[in-house]
Order: C-alpha cells, then structure tokens, then sequence
C-alpha cells in the first residue's frame, strides 16, 4: 500500500511539474516572443496554407494547441476571422503542438539541474526584462524535463509488477481500449502534451525481458491517437457562449483529431513499422520515445495534408452540425464585440481584440459629433436624443475595455513594453470618453431649450454647427493618424489648436454683439456660454488626442492584420 502510493505521489508530482514548467515556459516563450507573435498573426488572413503555418509557429510559441485553438474561437467569435481561415489555424496548431513530444524525446537527465541552475542565474542577475523573459524560459525548461524524470523514477517499480504488466498487455492488443485510455487521460489533464510526455516516459520502461519496452509502439500509438482526441474537449468548452461559428470552429478541431484516430486505427501495424524505419535505430527502450514523438509529428502531418484541400467541405460538415436556426444571437449594442476574457493570457491577442474595441467606440464617438452637428443647426429633437443612447453604450464599452486591460495588468501577463502600449491605448480611451459625455451634455442642454418661448438664433446655430464641425474634423483626423499611423502636418495641428483656443472667446464675444443687437436673448446667455465651455473642452481632448498621436500611440502595433 504504502509503495503504491509513493508511486501515485511521485507521479501526480512529477505531472504538476511537467506542466507548471510547460506553461511558464509558454508564458515567459510568449512574452520574449511578443514581436514575432504579431508577425504570425498578421498571417491569419492570408490563404489556407499560410494559415497553416501561423496556426503551427503560434502553438510553437505557445507550447499548446489548446492556446491556439482558443484564440482562433476567440478570433472568429468576435468576427476578425473567418471560419475556413479558423480551420486552417486549426490544422497547423496541431502539427506545432507536436514540437513539445519532439523535444521531450531528447535524452539530457544529466544536465537537467545544469539548465535549471542557468536559467536561475540568468533570470536572477539579468536587469533587462528580455533576457529575464529567456532565463525564466530556460528555467521551465528544466523543470519540464525535472517532472518528466521524476515521473520515470516512479514507473520503474510497475514494469516489474505482472499485474501491471498484463493490464498493459491488454490495451496493446486492444487498440480501442488504447484510445480510450488516452481519450480519458487528456479530458482529466486538459493538456495533450502532458499526457503525451507520461506516454513517452512511461513507454520508455522496459518490460519483464529488460530489452523491449513495457507497451511497444504499435501499443502506444493508440493512446497517442485518444490524446489527440482529448484535446479537443478543451476547444469544445472555450466555444460554450460562443458564436455559432465559434462552436463550427471548435466541432472543426473535434472532426480533424477524431478522424484521424479512425483512419490510423486501421493501419496501427504498417504505421508502427514506417516510424520505426525512418526512426533513430537502437534498444527499443532507449528509441521509442522519438518514435512516439515522430508517430505523432506524422500523424498530424498525414492529416494536414489531406484536410488541407477538403477545408470546404469541412465547413460544410460543421455548418451541418451547428445549423444556422431561425434566430441568430447578435451582440447588443453596448456589449463588446470582441473581447474574450480566454484570451487574458495571451496578450498580443488580447491586445489585438482591445484595439478594435477602442475603435468602435471611437466610431460611436464620431456619430454622435455628426449627430450633435445635424441635430442643433435643424434643431432635431430625435438626433439629440440618438445621442443620448449611443453615449450609453460607449460608456459601458469604454468601462468594459477598461475593466480588461486591468485585469491584464493585475494577472501580470504583459510584458514591459506592452504595459506601456496598453497605457498609451488608456490615454486615448479616457479622451474618447470624455468627449462622449461632452457631446451628452450638449443634446441635454440644447433639448433643454427647447419647449421654451426664447430659443438660440439662426446665427448662434449656425455658429455652434461650425464650432462642432470644427472638433469633428480634428477628431477624425487624430483618430486616423493613431489607428492607420498616417502623420499629421505640423503646421496644420498648429492652426488647429489655435483656433479651437480662440474658439470660446470668440463665440461668447459674438453672442454679446447678438444680444447687444437684440439678436438673440440674454437670459439664453448662460445656457449658451456653457454650451460654448464644452464645446472648448472637447476640442482640448482633441487635442490631447492629437499629441497621443505625435507620441507614437500607433494602434498598428496591435492591429497586425492591417500592419
């Protein structure tokens, strides 16, 4: 009994090793990797093929196709990308997510402390964020290989046990049987990789000869075949409140993995002998966890490579599956659009997602200066109104957004540099703000007026629809240089800022004449000048925008796909 559970404990232990270092070196991979990562996702709207690959470098990166496929879900739910793009993402996450059972087969116990005491000295003597980034890396590094060794310490003991043994015998004759078990083992892990690396380990273990492995590749390749089932439980539960397509996405990256296992579970025999033919020769022990990574890396290929070509068709089988329906859930008004809270972690693409939320508030924004402009020089009561409603929702987006990026700040996700391109995006989304309550502040003052015996003059309108035309233009104008990166003449943000200074005085000395010619009427005066103050403030944030411009706040750093 006691034996028994110091087999248990050292290899649930071993296994929380494998995987706190396999997801802190996929952090710390990610973090280091920042730039590169938004070079692969500028690929994600190319053709199938290049998908392909971005689908493959990111889960390089990430060290996980869960990853992958959760930010392709999250990608297509918020409408970014389309679903064959989606399922081409899908296919080469699972070729990437074959390099972690590639670089578990390399045998380096020796060094293993070796690396861990480097990557300590490194990440502890290093100042530059950077190359802490790249010691910690090295650190996980060891420590995944650490869990791995710790897991293979404790297995010895069961290659000796006949009872063990003759379990064992019964999933390598029993392909199904092995299925399941490796279906059964990745749906408890959630992680494919983890459970991959136990196969590896636990197949290294020689049998009751001491020559062959305890289970054989033919034996193995089943579960390796149920672990690549298993992961897709993980996409399945990311696309659960989803949009349709995200869950079509998610049913893609279950059909891809399931009929892959049902095609290699015929051919379990020949595929044995071609992995061991064009794998390292050897004792079997010593071989067969590079066979197993090489099963994998060609199993996953195999099917790349047919569903590559059928990507049509398997938008049509998933489009079967999760019909359309009569009534198609959209997003209201003052819900974000595109930010998915499983993305947190990744932060290029959460960055991303944030960035086009920004913009859709700035778009709102805009609607409601034009509106504000329309609506006081026709005096229409139903444009004011609009206003009203649309600041509503920019203010719940605007604290949606906010909301976000804070939680990205208080998990620690972002790099140094990130942070402060995040803290840039915060700049501009208090000044979208705040001219959204500006211009909500304007239809209730203007609404105000009306009902009332006096009312502004056709003078004072059409001063105010100049003035409004005025912040629109200059708000337009900052708001493309910071999402398109297009420069902004000097001379022109100069004459700019200027005569929105001027703007104030001049229009209250214009209304003093009017009300001195009995033009307009002076109890108006009050109601006016504050009108004419906010006017003033807006064209302050405009301002502000225009310097977070010059400041190189450049939302192409985060939209890759338009860079």
């Amino acid at each position: 009994m006691k034996e028994t559970m110091e087999i248990l404990f050292g290899l649930f232990g071993g296994l929380a090793v494998f995987i706190f270092g396999m997801n802190m070196m996929s952090e710390c991979l990610q973090k280091a990797a920042g730039e590169k990562m938004k070079a692969v996702l500028s690929l994600l709207t190319k053709n199938p093929v290049l998908g392909v690959l971005a689908g493959a470098l990111t889960t390089a990166v990430l060290q996980s196709s869960s990853a992958t496929t959760v930010m392709a879900i999250g990608f297509v739910s918020a409408g970014l990308m389309t679903l064959p793009q989606a399922i081409s993402i899908i296919l080469g996450a699972n070729i990437g997510t074959t390099m972690t059972a590639q670089i578990i087969a390399f045998k380096i116990s020796d060094y293993i402390y070796l690396i861990v005491f480097i990557g300590f000295l490194i990440h502890f003597v290093s100042k530059s964020e950077k190359i802490k980034n790249i010691g910690q890396t090295i650190f996980a590094f060891g420590l995944l290989f650490l869990g791995i060794e710790t897991m293979g310490g404790v297995m010895k003991p069961l290659a000796g046990s006949p009872v063990f043994t003759d379990m064992i015998a019964k999933v390598a004759d029993i392909p199904i049987l092995g299925v399941c078990v490796g279906t059964l083992m990745t749906l408890v892990v959630q992680s494919s990789s983890a459970t991959i690396a136990v196969l590896q380990n636990f197949a290294s273990q020689a049998g009751p000869d001491g020559v062959h492995s305890i289970i054989g590749l033919a034996g193995a390749i089943p579960i390796l075949l149920g672990d690549n089932i298993g992961t897709t439980i993980t996409a399945l539960l990311a696309s659960v409140g989803q949009s349709k397509d995200a869950k079509r996405t998610a049913a893609a990256h279950s059909i891809f993995n399931i009929s892959g296992a049902a095609l290699f579970i015929w051919l379990i025999r020949p595929y044995a002998d071609l992995i061991a033919r064009i794998s390292p020769k050897g004792n079997e022990v010593d071989v067969i966890s590079r066979q197993i990574a090489n099963a994998h890396t060609g199993f996953n290929l195999t099917m790349t490579i047919i569903w590559i070509p059928l990507i049509p068709i398997m938008v049509k089988i998933v489009m079967k599956l999760v019909p359309e329906g009569k009534i198609t859930m959209q997003k209201l008004p003052g819900v974000p659009k595109y930010l998915d809270d499983k993305l947190i972690g990744q932060p290029v693409a959460a960055l991303h997602l944030v960035a086009k939320e920004v913009v859709r508030c700035s778009d709102i924004v805009q609607e409601m200066l034009f509106a504000f402009k329309e609506g006081s020089s026709k005096d229409d009561a139903t444009l004011l109104h609009d206003i009203t409603e649309k600041v509503e929702i920019e203010n719940n987006l605007n604290e949606r957004i906010t909301e976000y990026l804070s939680t990205m700040y208080s998990e620690g996700v972002l790099t140094e540099e990130q942070a402060n391109q995040s803290t840039g995006i915060m700049y501009v989304l208090c000044d979208i703000d705040r001219i959204a309550d500006l211009c909500k502040e304007l239809s209730e003052s203007m609404l105000n007026q009306k009902g009332k015996k006096q009312k502004y003059s056709k003078e004072a309108l059409k001063e105010l629809r100049k003035a409004v035309g005025l912040i629109l233009d200059m708000y337009e104008e900052a708001m493309r240089a910071i999402i398109s990166g297009e420069e902004i003449a000097q001379e022109a943000i100069r004459e700019k800022r200027e005569e929105i200074m001027q703007l104030d005085e001049k229009l209250k000395k214009a209304h003093a004449q009017r009300v001195v010619n009995k033009k307009c009427d002076a109890n108006k005066t009050v109601a006016y000048n504050n009108v004419l103050h906010n006017i003033s403030r807006m064209g302050n944030s405009c301002i502000n925008l225009v310097e977070s411009a010059q400041s190189q706040v450049d939302f192409r750093v985060f939209l890759a796909e338009e860079a």
